[in-house]
């Protein structure tokens, strides 16, 4: 049976590659898991056993199906933009100047969104019920309107910065957008490309759901946004690539914990590797912050807190500092002084890192300059635990 059905698949495919159809690429699924390939001939051989796509063999009995990627084009140029749907089942485009929205109704068959080009004027918005792929290559969006784009869809949505390639997002001031970049579902960066975003309303990038920025990412830059550089609803993940923010209104990177408490991590922050440069100047905000508990277990940080009451991280659970596969080395200056809330009166001093529950640096080097008056290094509720090979230059109260 199985045999039978990738021999259909390949005759589905082998059509679409000689009518020079939509289709640059296809998915191999084996065991709920998919290989992505470059459209190809199938060669079989060993009776049939084995199939050949791009010179990757796969076992026939192990192959569950081959589904076809369908790619959709957007093209900024100047006050224009274009969409090449080729042809995609369920895709429809309009396209007003260079403002560009997309809905999608078709679900169970993978998309894929290149965007490219560039515009002073324009903004993309995408509404659509199932997982998909937007590859930035090279686009440079200023929105005059809104966000400059927007994905409303729920689902896993993979943003791939295309490597080699340099992609800004500038969203309109005064607007009601949430993000510059902003996406209703769970976000997944990755490639090595560079990503250059600015948050002229609120956040720079946001995601309703989880934010992960997967082994390989490349360069964020956040030059600057009214509100937090990136916000992640329910969690934030970082593997790899570096994040570069500055001149916020709001934190640097939050997590924060969405309306079901039952949400998978919910609240919570982890950082595996990378690169993190963050200046905070504005009063009472954070550099790092989450609704949960916080892991970090490897990256380079350097934070600079130098906002009245400002913290370099704030952890409002529990939070462990170690270090795995890659180094942890913390470097944090609060350089701000005591903040005065116009409310209450109450006040707070700036702080490298405030913990309400316990923490733990088990391994890494944690570094804490305290230059503003009245500034503290490390501050912990909860209970405190330094391990052996943990290295901490900081005064801690506890």
């Amino acid at each position: 049976m199985k045999l039978r059905n990738i021999l259909a698949a390949a005759l589905v495919c082998g059509a679409a590659l000689n009518a020079q159809a939509q289709f640059r690429y296809v998915r191999v699924w084996q065991n709920g898991e998919s290989t992505r390939l470059p459209m190809a001939d199938f060669v079989y051989s060993n009776n049939g056993r084995t199939v050949t796509i791009d010179g990757q063999p796969f076992a026939t009995s192990e192959v569950d199906s081959i589904t076809l990627v369908h790619t959709i084009y957007v093209n900024y140029d100047g006050g224009t933009a274009t969409v090449d749907t080729r042809q995609a089942p369920g895709v429809t485009a309009t396209v007003d100047g260079a403002y560009v929205t997309i809905t999608n109704t078709t679900v169970g068959q993978e998309m894929e969104f290149v965007v490219s080009g560039t515009t002073s004027d324009g903004g993309l918005l995408y509404n659509g019920a199932y997982k998909c792929k937007f590859l930035l290559n090279g686009v440079n969006i200023t929105s005059k309107r809104g966000a400059a784009i927007d994905i409303e869809c729920g689902k896993r949505i993979d943003l791939l910065l295309v490597k080699g390639t340099n992609n800004v997002l500038v969203d309109a001031a005064g607007g009601t957008q949430k993000a510059a970049l902003y996406c209703d579902g769970h976000m997944e960066i990755d490639e090595g490309g560079s990503l250059t975003v600015t948050g002229n309303t609120r956040h720079a990038i946001a995601t309703n759901e989880y934010l992960r920025l997967k082994p390989g990412t490349g360069r964020i830059t956040i030059p600057s946004a009214t509100g937090d550089g990136i916000h992640a609803g329910q969690y934030f993940l970082m593997n790899d690539g570096t994040i570069e923010a500055r001149n916020l209104g709001g934190d640097g990177i939050q997590a924060e914990i969405t309306k079901n408490p039952l949400d998978e991590m919910n609240g919570q922050l982890f950082i595996n590797g990378g690169s993190i440069t963050l200046d905070i100047a504005s009063p009472d905000v954070k550099g790092i912050k989450c609704d949960g508990d916080m892991q970090i277990t490897g990256g380079t940080f350097a934070i600079t807190a130098s906002g009245a009451g400002s913290k370099g991280i704030s952890c409002p659970g529990n939070m462990l500092i170690n270090q795995a596969n890659n180094p942890t080395d913390i470097t944090i200056t609060a350089s701000g002084g005591i903040y005065t809330d116009p409310v209450t009166e109450e006040t707070s001093r700036c702080m490298g890192i405030k913990v309400d529950f316990d923490l733990t640096i088990e391994a890494g080097t944690v570094t804490v300059y305290n230059t503003g008056s009245g500034s503290r290094g490390i501050k912990v509720d909860g209970k405190y635990t330094k391990g052996a090979a943990a290295v901490v230059k900081a005064s801690v109260k506890n």
